[in-house]
């Protein structure tokens, strides 16, 4: 599995839920860092209709060998039902930056 810098987003119902899975996945150095940011409003289609909500986004820091194993967790720890975790490619990135990130990974 490639090794390139990825960020992953997860929204989730509350702040604390957000801490929670921050904190777990440093912990377990399947992230580097995070930044929780909210509240945002979303809007979503759920169950035939479009819903709304305030949330909490998580913006994690990590590489895609490591997405699956994150996943994993954030399923495990998160209360929805289906849980927002997608990944965006890191195309360019300060050397020294993308250094600290690997290094801080396991």
């Amino acid at each position: 599995m490639e090794k390139s810098p990825i960020v992953v987003l997860v929204t989730t119902s509350n702040k604390e839920e957000a801490e929670k899975i921050a904190r777990s996945l440093l912990d377990e150095r399947l992230i580097a860092c995070t930044n929780i940011i909210g509240p945002v409003h979303s809007f979503f289609w759920w169950a035939g209709k479009v819903e709304n909500a305030e949330e909490y986004l998580l913006l994690m820091k990590t590489r895609r060998d490591l997405f699956d194993k994150l996943c994993e967790r954030v399923k495990a720890l998160h209360s929805y039902e289906v849980p927002e975790i997608i990944a965006i490619s890191i195309v360019e990135g300060f050397k020294p930056y993308i250094e600290w990130l690997n290094q801080s990974l396991r």
